[in-house]
């Protein structure tokens, strides 16, 4: 069967999303922003540092202009050639909001590739037959300090983010979040939720949601073990349990037109 582009054997990605922001109060919209672009087969996650709200500042208003306006600069882009860092840099030009945040951008070309740049400790993973074949790494200068784009002076630069580039397969899975996944849950449990609901034919959507609720109710667990918890003693920090965040979860699923 061939796409729209007369391409026999080509591989697209149907991707659902679930968010659930942390109750800040005042700001409700919680610090994480994301997209999906299924014109485009690309999808954006941004995740808000906090600490601007000490200052002020809605932490979570710099992350959703720069995904607004990623989502903006992929419209000029030729379709299934999405260049994740041209579009992040873009974004970052004419993002102005004061705060700062992570990014992560991912696209699947039409070479079967996907394309993406990660900046911070957002990402992603990527599953093959009950494996995770790539894991994103994290971009930090030191324990819980994110690289991060922003408007103040020492702020990182898109350029400073990591380009990856991977080859995918039919009925690879993408899971694609910010840190209030990753700190919450480990990589293997990640992989059996995500795993679980592939096989049972949910939609990525739902998968998402299962994802997301169990990293909630991990982070309000103030007794589990969490991967926060391990980085926190290994970095001389005591803490003990789940890391209460905004938890942003996109899941892709890759297949075969």
């Amino acid at each position: 069967m061939a796409d729209s582009d007369g391409e026999k054997g080509n591989l697209r990605m149907l991707s659902g999303s679930f968010y659930i922001a942390r109750d800040k109060g005042p700001t409700p919209q919680g610090d994480d922003s994301h997209f999906i672009c299924e014109e485009k087969q690309t999808i954006g996650l941004a995740d808000g540092v906090g600490g601007w709200s000490r200052h002020g500042v809605d932490a979570g208003s710099y992350a959703r202009q720069l995904m607004n306006n990623s989502l903006l600069a992929i419209r000029s882009q030729p379709h299934r050639q999405v260049d994740p860092m041209k579009v992040l840099d873009e974004a970052y030009t004419k993002t102005k909001a004061e705060g700062s945040s992570t990014a992560c951008i991912i696209t699947l070309q039409k070479d079967s590739k996907l394309n993406a740049v990660n900046l911070g400790d957002s990402g992603f993973m990527v599953m093959r037959q009950g494996a995770v074949i790539y894991r994103s790494p994290t971009q930090q200068y030191s324990f819980n300090t994110p690289y991060q784009l922003g408007n103040y002076a020492n702020s990182d630069k898109p350029w400073q983010g990591q380009v990856i580039k991977l080859a995918v397969e039919a009925g690879d899975v993408v899971v694609a979040g910010t840190d209030g996944l990753f700190d919450n849950l480990s990589e293997s449990r990640i992989l059996e939720v995500a795993a679980t609901g592939i096989k049972q034919g949910l939609h990525p959507e739902e998968v998402a949601w299962s994802l997301a609720q169990e990293a909630y109710l991990v982070s309000m667990d103030t007794e589990t073990i969490t991967p926060f918890m391990k980085d926190s003693m290994m970095a001389g920090i005591k803490h003990i349990g789940g890391k209460q965040d905004d938890i942003t979860v996109i899941v892709s699923l890759i297949f075969d037109t």
